[in-house]
């Protein structure tokens, strides 16, 4: 039977081979960051792979190379034989590590306090509940509407709270840093929005409740949308004028892919700041309003 040690050298000779630093070793190859000591092995998750070309000898490198840049997709990753290289299963099987844990993951509490959030949950009691039962994220209980009621509830125009939704990361990464441009965008327009609290098992139908729970005229919910394997980050913004229960979908707005790799935070709350001006102006919001 191999021993522990056996195993880990295995495992950095592998990731040496990785970095293209082993004797003989293709061109190809992840430039993985090295270990900081002989207990941590590199993360492949940090490596950019806009910069990987594993293909040995293309026909034109330059040409391959901006195709790489121009696209998240996998593209330029070879193989050995039928099968894929070490370095792209590995990389593919860490993406796909860290979309699950986007889902599954509840966002902390120490998160929910250091933003000075009042943490509300819908129906959902687990997220098993959430994840198969996604009417119940669309509710809540009488006594947590009564709380939000009296919380929120009040003479707001603009209401605005952050919801997991199907990512916790891109809730945490990207929430704060959009409500805040949010409201200096509002700011300018003379329009003050409620503080933000958090939504537990949240979908997006949930924010029906909430416009008919806080009577306000426009209702935002920043929520984690499902991850792929190219991020785990994104996040989107629905908008919707006076929702109501069991209203049709072309009623709400969307700003969707907000995360580092699509529309910025701060650029995605400044110009969601402008729809919501626009909602209130024309009283309307999804396809009836006007751009």
């Amino acid at each position: 039977m191999i021993s522990e040690q056996e195993l880990k050298k295995a495992v950095e000779a592998i990731l040496l081979d990785m970095s293209g630093k082993a004797s003989g070793s293709s061109p190809a190859a992840y430039a993985a960051p090295a270990a900081e000591s002989g207990d941590m092995l590199p993360d492949i998750g940090t490596v950019n792979l806009k910069e990987v070309i594993n293909v040995p000898n293309p026909h034109n490198m330059e040409a391959l190379k901006a195709m790489r840049r121009a696209t998240p997709a996998r593209i330029a990753v070879w193989r050995a034989g039928p099968r894929y290289l070490t370095s792209t299963l590995l990389r593919f099987r860490a993406d796909h590590a860290m979309a699950m844990d986007a889902v599954f993951t509840d966002v902390s509490e120490d998160w929910i306090r250091q933003n000075s959030l009042v943490n509300f949950r819908t129906e959902c009691e687990t997220k098993d509940m959430f994840l198969t039962r996604p009417d119940l994220g669309r509710r809540f209980s009488s006594e947590e509407g009564a709380k939000i009621k009296s919380i929120v509830g009040g003479n707001n125009r603009v209401v605005i709270y952050v919801a997991d939704g199907l990512s916790t990361t891109a809730v945490t990464t990207n929430a704060m840093d959009t409500y805040k441009s949010i409201c200096d965008g509002l700011s300018r327009h003379n329009i003050k929005a409620s503080a933000p609290f958090f939504v537990q098992y949240g979908r997006v139908g949930s924010q029906d409740a909430v416009s008919d729970l806080t009577g306000a005229e426009v209702v935002v919910v920043l929520i984690g949308e499902r991850p792929g394997l190219l991020t785990a980050e994104s996040m989107s913004a629905y908008m919707a004028y006076k929702a109501t229960a069991n209203m049709p979908e072309a009623r709400r707005t969307v700003v969707s892919n907000i995360h580092k790799g699509g529309t910025p935070a701060v650029e995605a709350g400044s110009y969601i700041s402008d729809l919501i001006k626009k909602m209130l102006d024309q009283k309307a919001s999804g396809l009836d309003l006007k751009l």
